[in-house]
């Protein structure tokens, strides 16, 4: 062989086991990447992260960020305002908030509830229950359901007054103010859903005080906890925009003569 050819072929290797070398590098620095939990970058983008990825991911926590920021503040508002069934102030007025029926009786969650506003009467710590939920067809009564619960439990049923057009927290917060004539209440639900209740009806021109009630920590609890997020949006735009509830009506004067009788 000729020396020419063979340092022409020595040439070839070395220009060969260069490129080489240089794809091995690329793979290992790859590798060392997704190893410290890095994307590895593209060679075509010269070493540079997409930057559609990184705009995605921003859109993304900022749409996170803003689906909690009503959440966390209803949480912030209500923080200061909410006690125990031991340590609440003596209020003349509680509510119950409804939360479901399990045929014609108070389903578990709205039985706890009622439990707790049944303690306060006893103790002498509230003398009326303003009972408010879902009354929008006949077949569905949820304020009949807690009036029974609190009489068969020893709450004489001159010390209760229904509000058959609670439909949601803001309707039932605005109809105790405006319909009822209640201007202080302590307010009883479960602790997802207390700190929403007491800052719309503080919002709504009551001086309220909430009670979270204790209960299991199951799967509906957890349900209703991600269903507070969607709901504190819309509570946030209730205390934005004050709708008048679906049903508001003419001022009734069964928690004034609940009052009276108590007297």
């Amino acid at each position: 062989m000729r020396d020419g050819e063979r340092d022409g072929r020595s040439g070839v290797r070395s220009v060969v086991r260069g490129r080489a070398g240089r794809g091995v590098l690329r793979v290992r620095r790859a590798a060392a990447r997704v190893v410290a939990g890095r994307s590895p970058v593209s060679p075509a983008a010269g070493g540079r992260r997409r930057p559609g990825g990184r705009r995605a991911v921003r859109t993304v926590v900022a749409l996170c960020v803003l689906a909690l920021l009503p959440a966390a503040w209803m949480r912030f508002s209500a923080d200061g305002h909410l006690r125990g069934t031991a340590d609440v102030e003596r209020t003349e007025v509680a509510v119950v908030f409804g939360a479901g029926l399990w045929g014609d009786e108070p389903s578990p969650y709205l039985a706890r509830r009622l439990d707790a506003a049944v303690e306060l009467y006893r103790s002498g710590r509230t003398e009326v229950v303003l009972v408010t939920g879902d009354n929008s067809r006949e077949e569905y009564d949820e304020p009949e359901a807690m009036r029974r619960y609190l009489v068969a439990r020893g709450v004489p049923d001159r010390r209760i007054v229904s509000d058959h057009a609670g439909f949601d927290t803001w309707d039932s917060c605005v109809r105790a103010r405006k319909i009822f004539g209640v201007d202080k209440a302590v307010l009883i639900s479960q602790g997802f859903h207390i700190h929403r209740a007491v800052t719309l009806c503080r919002s709504a021109g009551l001086q309220a005080y909430g009670i979270g009630v204790d209960d299991r920590h199951d799967a509906s609890w957890y349900a209703g906890g991600a269903r507070e997020v969607l709901a504190s949006g819309k509570a946030a735009l209730d205390v934005l925009l004050r709708p008048d509830p679906v049903f508001l009506g003419d001022r009734e004067q069964g928690v004034t003569r609940a009052l009276e009788s108590a007297r």
